[in-house]
């Protein structure tokens, strides 16, 4: 059988969730996926970007090294995990822009059947991150996907990090995160999506 193809669209503005998203591959690699690791684009305008330090340096440091995903993306994956910061409790508008991008295939049923999950990332505790990611699943339910949680599915979930929900990580001020245990957690989400898009395939 084929590898699964696990495809990770994420947003990250100074590199927290980008760091979670790349344990999140790893984790998918050592289960014997094919990985795609896309940046969503920033929607607000250059004065706002510029009016914040670091953000437009930042964005285009990672840009460079990440493609911008696409519905095609989307297509090719087994299993698709998203990630994001919060924003008041939900996704960012970065991620939603790309989300709503993937109406046509909605209206085909080309993503009916794939797995999907999510992690988020918050500067504080009770931050959001759940809320965060079960925002999520809305969107994934509509789109058909088999939502995949973290569970309590293995050991790292009780070292007191993530959630049963999806990896998270509570970065602080000045952001400092992921911890070894987030990142243990997000490691574990990557293995968990790509073991399940496996079994998905086998039994299509």
């Amino acid at each position: 059988m084929a590898a699964p193809k696990i495809l990770i669209p994420f947003y990250s503005r100074t590199g927290t969730v980008e760091a979670l998203a790349l344990a999140v591959a790893e984790g998918a690699r050592s289960a014997g996926a094919e990985v795609r690791l896309r940046r969503a684009r920033e929607v607000v305008s250059p004065e706002i970007i510029a009016s914040v330090p670091g953000w437009k340096q930042s964005a285009e440091a990672m840009n460079a090294k990440y493609e911008a995903p696409t519905a095609d993306d989307a297509v090719w994956a087994d299993g698709v995990i998203f990630g994001t910061p919060t924003r008041f409790g939900s996704m960012t508008s970065e991620l939603k822009a790309y989300i709503d991008s993937l109406g046509g295939l909605w209206a085909e049923g080309k993503l009916n059947g794939k797995a999907g999950s999510a992690f988020a990332g918050s500067s504080q505790m009770h931050g959001g991150n759940e809320s965060t990611v079960i925002s999520l699943w809305n969107p994934l339910a509509h789109l058909g996907f088999i939502i995949v949680p973290t569970g309590y599915a293995d050991g790292v979930m009780f070292a007191g990090a993530g959630s049963p929900y999806g990896a998270s990580v509570i970065s602080g001020h000045p952001p400092a995160g992921p911890s070894e245990a987030e990142i243990a957690v997000a490691r574990f989400q990557g293995r968990r999506v790509t073991q399940v898009a496996a079994k998905l395939m086998a039994a299509a």
